[in-house]
């Protein structure tokens, strides 16, 4: 069990939304149980696919930059700072409208899983 981890050493990967995903904590990796906690990069210019998750609840906390979210029929800007809450079913994106990285801390209960991940668009 690895109840620590050190940022350097966490090799980035691509999710199945297309954003660059560092997991921080994940029950997978590191012996946790219940959520995972994982950084999210999201490119100048750039946007994730719409998507929605089964089972995870997932909390959106903007870390740096800015963008525009959807959220199931909503649209609205959000900034370094706000802090979004994602339901279960519901499909969203963020899209990155800044000139810098979109950075976002992603919260899972249950954790992340692609498994758990259905595109809503290609």
């Amino acid at each position: 069990m690895q109840l620590f981890t050190r940022y350097e050493e966490i090799e980035p990967y691509i999710t199945k939304d297309g954003s660059i995903i560092r997991e921080l904590m994940h029950p997978s990796v590191h012996g946790n149980s219940n959520q995972s906690l994982a950084e999210a990069t999201v490119p100048a210019g750039g946007k994730t696919l719409l998507h929605k998750h089964h089972m995870t609840e997932e909390i959106y906390h903007i870390t740096d930059g800015s963008g525009i979210m959807t959220l199931g029929s909503e649209e609205f800007e959000v900034k370094k700072g706000d802090t979004v809450c994602i339901s279960p079913g519901t499909p969203h994106r963020i899209q990155n409208t800044g000139n810098t990285p979109l950075k976002i801390l992603c919260c899972c209960a249950p954790s992340y899983s692609h498994e758990d991940t259905e595109l809503v668009e290609q």
